[in-house]
């Protein structure tokens, strides 16, 4: 890991977790696992990113309006918070998605930053390559952010003891198509060890 690597946290928000609207298994198992990357991350003067669902209340993303999931993540709302427990820097860079009546945007890559540009514009304004992901949910967006990444030429570590899915086997069959695509995968080891 060097200088050109970035930390990319995929919607870790309230309604992805216990309780929320559509709530991924264990989805609070990964938090000190994410602040114990955000802390190396911080220590090594590397970038944080995460992304956010912000839906507008009324979205085609939702089923009254020919979508298929619940509404969630409305901007705004309690749900739409990150989690209270992950522990984001002041300095981490907020990227916002869904926010179309007609996006879904799964995909972190198709999120604006606080400056309105895309996520691979202000990746590569900081000459950052290689991205580790970890978040929610492992066969939705952290599956599309991924794609995407590898897609646009980045280098991909899909951080495995920092991901939940909300299917298991939806979620082996992602990220052995991502390994497929040229992805990598680690542990808080793997990755502090080539940091080291």
């Amino acid at each position: 890991m060097n200088i050109t690597s970035a930390l990319l946290i995929v919607d870790v928000q309230n309604d992805f977790c216990a309780g929320g609207a559509l709530a991924v298994p264990d989805a609070e198992a990964i938090i000190p696992v994410l602040n114990n990357y955000i802390e190396q991350f911080m220590q090594a003067g590397q970038p944080i990113y995460a992304s956010r669902d912000w839906h507008p209340p009324v979205t085609r993303h939702f089923k009254a309006y020919g979508g298929i999931w619940p509404p969630h993540c409305i901007q705004g709302t309690k749900g739409a918070e990150f989690h209270p427990d992950l522990k984001l820097p002041n300095e981490a860079e907020i990227i916002s998605k869904g926010m179309a009546y007609d996006a879904d945007s799964y995909s972190a890559f198709e999120g604006v930053d606080s400056q309105g540009r895309k996520l691979a514009v202000a990746l590569r304004e900081r000459g950052i390559d290689h991205l580790y992901i970890g978040g929610l949910a492992t066969d939705y967006c952290v599956k599309h952010t991924a794609f995407d990444a590898l897609k646009a030429g980045f280098h991909v570590t899909i951080l495995e003891d920092a991901v939940r899915g909300v299917n298991e086997a939806d979620s082996a069959y992602a990220i052995e198509e991502l390994l497929r695509l040229g992805a990598t995968k680690g542990v808080f080891q793997d990755v502090t060890h080539a940091a080291a």
